[in-house]
């Protein structure tokens, strides 16, 4: 059985909206590739939160063939086209976010990257979860 320790170390800026450190004992991990958008067919438009939405749901389907739930995931890395975007979307962002993931906050790193193999995408997300045995 998965045991899952979160860890908010003393000597650092308290989180919001990440986690510092899973400590997970027992479990199969499992690692996700970049999703973007494109992931669940062609992008049907420009809009930053609704791609990064396309993302997560994309990601999630992945846990969800490997038998996870959302709580399951324990790492992102976000690649975005725009962090200046990313930043001005931070509300909209997050009603989305917490509609698929309720209020699990995997570890998390946020990258802006200068493009994406598919010229339209401005979200991409790598993840790794780790389900029970």
């Amino acid at each position: 059985m998965k045991k899952v320790h979160p860890l908010h170390p003393a000597a650092l800026k308290k989180p919001s909206g990440y986690t510092h450190g899973f400590l997970v004992t027992g479990g199969r991990t499992l690692y996700i590739a970049g999703q973007t958008a494109a992931s669940l067919g062609p992008i049907p438009n420009d809009d930053f939160v609704d791609q990064f939405d396309r993302a997560l749901a994309a990601v999630l389907e992945v846990v969800k063939e490997a038998g996870g739930k959302p709580e399951d995931l324990m790492t992102f890395t976000i690649f975005v086209s725009s962090v200046d975007e990313y930043i001005a979307s931070l509300k909209p962002l997050g009603e989305r976010y917490r509609k698929r993931m309720g209020r699990h906050y995997p570890c998390m790193a946020l990258l802006e990257i200068s493009r994406f193999v598919n010229p339209r995408a401005k979200v991409e997300i790598v993840a790794t979860a780790v389900l029970d045995d």
